[in-house]
């Protein structure tokens, strides 16, 4: 039985134009040195603070390579102690104990293992993983955090999702680096089963 007040968040950075990456699945374009004088600034202790509010954190295999070199240059594990849970068909390995493999089943993850042992899970790439959450029903809300950038072509947000689905949108923000963060509810989302 699944936890009732469990939520389930995808949280996208996008490109104004819609891309996630580049073709090549690189994310160079993440910084941004735009300046928005009425927007809400963003600091590292308020950043800390939300980030304590999420128990785990779901990705695809190449959201968790994409960290793992990030950190290899001196960035660090941006998911910290909490529970990371990486979908691949891939044989892959972690040195850290909080990160697990999965392959098979999404709706029995979410249901059978996430919801019941997690109460604020995010979704935290990538763009194939995060079209096939919202087509299944599984997620409750999307954070989609526009950055002040053009990229022409890259990996779109949402690809062949095969329906429409109605979002409603509850919260906007603007920050001074320029980012637009937009977060809807899934209005659809379906109940745990």
């Amino acid at each position: 039985m699944a936890t009732t007040d469990s939520r389930v968040t995808i949280h996208m950075v996008a490109s104004l134009d819609g891309f996630v990456a580049r073709r090549d699945g690189r994310v160079d374009w993440l910084e941004t040195t735009d300046e928005f004088a009425d927007g809400e600034a963003l600091d590292a202790e308020g950043a800390e603070a939300f980030v304590e509010t999420i128990d785990c954190y779901v990705m695809g295999s190449r959201t968790y390579e994409t960290a793992i070199q990030f950190e290899a240059q001196g960035l660090g594990w941006a998911y910290g102690d909490k529970s990371t849970f990486v979908l691949t068909s891939r044989k892959l390995t972690s040195p850290r104990e909080t990160v697990r493999f999965h392959s098979g089943d999404l709706t029995s993850l979410v249901n059978d293992t996430l919801r019941p042992a997690y109460r604020n899970i995010w979704v935290v790439g990538g763009a194939l993983l995060s079209t096939e959450w919202l087509r299944l029903g599984l997620a409750d809300e999307v954070r989609y955090s526009i950055l002040p950038i053009l990229l022409g072509e890259g990996i779109p947000f949402v690809h062949k999702i095969g329906r429409d689905i109605a979002l409603h949108l509850a919260e906007v923000k603007a920050y001074t680096n320029g980012i637009v963060e937009l977060r809807y509810e899934v209005p659809e989302a379906r109940a745990p089963e």
